[in-house]
């Protein structure tokens, strides 16, 4: 994965434009970003914009998507106990 580390002192002002219904920013060429897409995030008044990185989804991000998982209670108090082992 391409880590891209920009120092946060650096700071330029960039032109913002119209593209069609879309508002755009032209983004100087030391603060250029690898690929052809990025993610952008709304943070308070702030937009962070970061490379999209193309990432397989692990099964953890697939649990994840769902969200808490409430197990219902089980009631085992009908069951034999358990066979001390062997040892």
């Amino acid at each position: 994965m391409n880590e891209i580390k920009i120092d946060r002192g650096q700071t330029r002002t960039a032109s913002l434009f119209r593209n069609g219904r879309n508002q755009a920013v032209r983004i100087p060429v030391e603060f250029e970003l690898p690929g052809t897409e990025v993610t952008i995030t709304k943070d308070g008044d702030r937009l962070v914009v970061e490379p999209k990185v193309n990432r397989k989804k692990t099964f953890l991000d697939v649990v994840a998507e769902y969200g808490p998982v409430d197990f219902p209670d089980i009631d085992d108090s009908d069951l034999l106990p358990l066979d001390e082992p062997q040892l």
